[in-house]
């Protein structure tokens, strides 16, 4: 079996870079929310201070947790009903591409509710189904949005750990200053980057192709450029094409794979850079880099050798290039969920290495979002050592008691129970959920028979609860029972554990810091680094084992 050095050796640079730009971009990212002189203050500033005036903000007024917990779903509430409302309309606003299908109220609001929640799953084909103003004025904006929220409840909860007077900044500041100084312009500069490589950028929905010998058939084209960039820099993964970067237009050759890589990378890897200089510890920041780093190298190592032709020629599967692969990968465990590859056809060890990536949700996970679960891990991790020990569990100087952990709790076991009860649910028929007569059509095709079937059912609540957004590829989901149930998944997935963050972060933000003392836990170190991989690996392992075994694994010989 040959080995593609010089495919390593491009991935390895890339990761290099990727992970390499996230100390000074997290350090900018720290002088965005704590609100210092920053790079292009003089650009954004006016913009910042006119969108302030316009929509009445106070820039200077702090809120507490439950005020900007509201006003965080306020703003995804209007802006979910916005996209939901124009899609239903689309067909009569704008003008339609050959073979349109105009959205139904389901599919219309599981996609306005998939977009808003960062998840982008999508039950329908771009190219036939969305005209390009209903894409341009509805989902662009939830794709810059659900990434901006995502750094908000990062910063937001960074915030309880200094502040002690219950305030966790403005979310309309916060949201405004995500767009504005972040999204924007690392977005546009990557669209500026994927023009030059090769990706579409026009206001032309599509020209036709003259194949010799052949009909005429539409070439789909539109804004792919600019919209790739948001949708792999803010985590979203809601591609411009039904196959997304499997599309050789989206993908035009192997150096747009590796941008997208490295650019997927960005904001997961910052966020823990910018809490180590929002909190004024910079080696705070180390152990949760490198607990992610660790977990997403070993995930990747381990995809690209199952991932191998022999391998893969005892599995019936597809090879997919190391490109290619790490590029899946990456999208996986960064909760982007763009998909270049058809996953239900690697490798079943394949496919639990890429279900960990949901699980965890914290390797490095999404933009912001993946950043708080890891902290929340980190705190229990905390807690469980302040027990062994006999010593009050405390995290720079904030003591880690029982409100704390019931939270923690809280968000841990969301994620399992929106992943198995559905699942389980869907797999037996739906019958609890539906009279007799009224199966999921999955299962009412005998769909729900074997281990590579259930796989494919669990993967698509894994994704939705997840906030990823990848499928599995057996494409029979666009029906009113999965848009309806996939859109509770993602709603709750999205924000029952952001519920959870602020509620830890109330608490919190009203403590005095305590100074360390000789019964305070070392953070900064090696050795916690490695307890708090392992905490995660062991509580994920402990959750989610028995369907890995029933799903991915039961493939193994089957």
């Amino acid at each position: 079996m040959s080995i593609d050095w010089t495919a390593l050796a491009e991935i390895g640079l890339v990761l290099a870079v990727g992970l390499g730009l996230g100390p000074p971009l997290g350090s900018y990212l720290a002088r965005v929310y704590l609100h210092r002189p920053a790079f292009g203050d003089r650009v954004f500033g006016p913009v910042e201070r006119l969108l302030y005036r316009l929509l009445g903000v106070a820039p200077s007024e702090g809120m507490r947790a439950r005020e900007y917990l509201g006003g965080l779903l306020l703003v995804n509430l209007l802006v979910g009903l916005w996209v939901w409302v124009l899609l239903l309309t689309q067909g009569h606003l704008f003008p339609t591409p050959p073979g349109f299908a105009p959205m139904g109220w389901d599919l219309a609001l599981h996609t306005a509710v998939s977009f808003t929640t960062n998840t982008d799953f999508t039950h329908f084909t771009p190219e036939t189904s969305l005209t390009e103003g209903a894409a341009l004025l509805g989902l662009l904006i939830p794709l810059f949005l659900s990434a901006a929220t995502g750094l908000s409840v990062a910063a937001a909860f960074s915030r309880s750990f200094f502040r002690k007077d219950g305030t966790l900044g403005n979310v309309y500041v916060d949201l405004i200053r995500s767009v504005t100084r972040v999204l924007l312009p690392i977005a546009t500069l990557a669209a500026v980057v994927y023009l030059l490589l090769g990706v579409p950028d026009t206001l032309v929905s599509y020209v036709l192709a003259h194949p010799p010998g052949g009909a005429p058939f539409p070439l789909f084209l539109g804004p792919v450029a600019p919209w790739q960039s948001i949708e792999l820099l803010g985590t979203n993964g809601g591609g411009y094409y039904g196959a997304n970067a499997a599309s050789p237009l989206a993908t035009p050759n192997a150096g747009v794979a590796l941008v997208g890589t490295a650019l997927m990378l960005l904001l997961p890897f910052a966020v823990p850079f910018a809490f180590g200089q929002m909190v004024r510890r910079p080696g705070e920041s180390y152990p949760i880099v490198g607990t992610m780093l660790a977990v997403f190298l070993i995930a990747l190592g381990l995809f690209l050798f199952w991932e191998t032709p022999a391998h893969l020629a005892a599995a019936g599967g597809r090879f997919a290039s190391p490109i290619a692969g790490s590029f899946q990968l990456t999208s996986i465990y960064t909760n982007t969920g763009a998909t270049n590859l058809t996953i239900g056809a690697t490798a079943p060890l394949a496919q639990m290495d890429l279900f960990f990536g949901m699980f965890t949700q914290s390797t490095p996970g999404g933009a912001g979002t993946g950043f708080a679960t890891l902290l929340v891990n980190l705190l229990l991790a905390v807690f469980i050592a302040g027990l062994m020990v006999g010593r009050t569990p405390e995290y720079l100087g904030k003591k880690i008691g029982l409100a704390q952990v019931r939270w923690a709790a809280f968000i841990l076991l969301v994620h399992p129970i929106l992943i198995l009860l559905p699942t389980a649910i869907t797999y037996a028929g739906g019958l609890a959920a539906f009279p007799p007569g009224s199966l999921p059509p999955l299962c009412s095709q005998g769909y729900c028979a074997t281990s590579h079937q259930f796989t494919a059912i669990l993967y698509e609540f894994t994704s939705e609860a997840a906030n990823n957004g990848s499928g599995y590829g057996y494409g029979a989901d666009a029906t009113l029972y999965f848009n309806l149930v996939g859109s509770a998944v993602m709603l709750l997935g999205r924000f029952l554990p952001i519920l959870g963050f602020f509620m830890i972060a109330d608490g919190l933000s009203t403590q005095e810091s305590q100074p360390a003392g000789s019964g305070t836990l070392r953070t900064q170190s090696v050795t916690f680094a490695v307890y708090l991989a392992l905490i995660l690996i062991i509580v994920t392992a402990l959750l989610f084992l028995p369907v890995i075994a029933l799903g991915p694994l039961g493939q193994i010989g089957g």
